[in-house]
């Protein structure tokens, strides 16, 4: 038998390499198959449908935020929270705390509006220190952009939770209520106005949102990093619990 034909043979018992899956098949994956997302990360890091997706979701339900409860009384309820902020307010002369209520009106207006700009910036950083913990403590091989791709997946969930401020606000919400930073019930500090604000912002941290998003972190970090799930929960769950301390101080010293 001729080498081309012994060549030939050997091309058709070979496996065809497996193809890809697409950036729709990834988001839809990321809810009923975690790890194939994450493996194929592997193959290409790209981020662009997850972002376009948590950006849309964000835009939107800050449109109905605007329009349901107005920013006007998104600031008040948000200043109720925080006595102190609250004590200085009032302590301006009439036309200074008009002022500076305006000001901070449009400031969370417009922040809110872009919030995806900023996110990207924050997740810039966080994957920076998630690359930079694997490959210098763990002596992973994962590369900034793998880490960055497995950010954004892994807050897919965040857009479940847009939706459902959007459905709330739309049917039975309640403005006079409404905490732009715990707009619906996935927590128990939800369900715990008066609660003291330290445990608020304890049980906000323990979010069937954030909890998700957090096992979905440390699955695609353990998989691009090729290290082992616990090893990955040690990085991944570290930095959140570092958030956690900070906010519950943060609510405790206001």
């Amino acid at each position: 038998m001729s080498n081309e034909a012994v060549a030939s043979l050997g091309a058709a018992a070979s496996p065809a390499p497996a193809e890809g899956l697409s950036q729709v098949e990834r988001v839809v994956d990321t809810f009923i198959a975690p790890s194939k997302t994450f493996k194929d990360i592997l193959r290409s890091s790209s981020w662009w449908l997850p972002f376009l997706l948590l950006t849309v979701m964000q835009v939107a339900s800050t449109f109905v935020i605007d329009r349901q409860v107005g920013f006007d009384r998104v600031f008040e309820n948000t200043l109720a929270q925080s006595p102190k902020a609250e004590d200085q307010i009032n302590q301006l002369q009439p036309e200074q705390k008009a002022a500076a209520i305006k000001g901070r009106v449009v400031g969370t207006k417009y922040f809110t509006y872009g919030l995806p700009v900023f996110l990207l910036i924050v997740f810039g950083i966080y994957a920076l220190i998630l690359w930079g913990c694997f490959n210098f403590v763990f002596g992973a091989q994962t590369t900034f952009w793998q880490a960055f791709a497995v950010s954004y997946y892994a807050a897919l969930p965040y857009v479940l939770l847009s939706l459902l401020t959007i459905v709330t606000l739309y049917f039975g919400g309640n403005a006079e209520s409404f905490l732009q930073q715990n707009p619906v019930g996935t927590n128990l500090a939800y369900y715990m106005p008066d609660a003291a604000p330290w445990l608020k912002a304890l049980l906000t941290q323990l979010d069937v949102i954030r909890l998700w998003s957090l096992v979905l972190a440390i699955m695609g970090m353990a998989i691009v990093a090729k290290k082992s799930f616990m090893q990955s929960a040690i990085v991944v769950g570290g930095l959140w619990l570092i958030g956690v301390i900070f906010a519950v101080g943060g609510a405790a010293m206001s």
